[in-house]
């Protein structure tokens, strides 16, 4: 932090734990507003940055892509925006993971399914797995 109270890009980075090129991208996108400039033409952060950096990475580990995200944030300072609002948000960040997971688990059944019609033992080329991975879809 320097004598002003604000912070350096790389402080930035350091702090909320990304790198330079991620606060740089932030910025271009509009998810961190585009900051002052020191005289030389440093950009000079304030502090409350750190805490919108480490939203928008906690965000993201939880499945909230970056316009979801802006959209968060967006929430977070609109006048008369309420709870019930990013409540609705969050069960549909829920929906959609739940609807992932259960494309997860399919995908795992058809590879169970194909592992378990392999002996594992002859050539590669009479592989049942890679055999089935040939076939058409309407054929399977």
């Amino acid at each position: 932090m320097n004598k002003t109270g604000h912070i350096s890009t790389s402080e930035l980075a350091k702090r909320g734990g990304v790198n330079l090129q991620t606060i740089r991208y932030y910025e271009r996108t509009g998810l961190l507003p585009k900051p002052p400039r020191s005289g030389s033409g440093y950009r000079q952060f304030s502090p409350e940055s750190v805490r919108r950096v480490r939203f928008i990475k906690r965000a993201q580990e939880l499945g909230f892509s970056l316009k979801e995200i802006k959209e968060l944030l967006a929430l977070r300072i609109a006048p008369g925006s309420t709870r019930a609002e990013v409540r609705k948000r969050a069960e549909s960040k829920i929906q959609d993971i739940d609807g992932k997971v259960e494309h997860l688990r399919a995908m795992k059944k058809a590879l169970v399914q194909l592992t378990d019609s392999c002996c594992g033992n002859g050539p590669a080329s009479n592989c049942p797995i890679l055999e089935s991975l040939s076939l058409d879809k309407e054929r399977k």
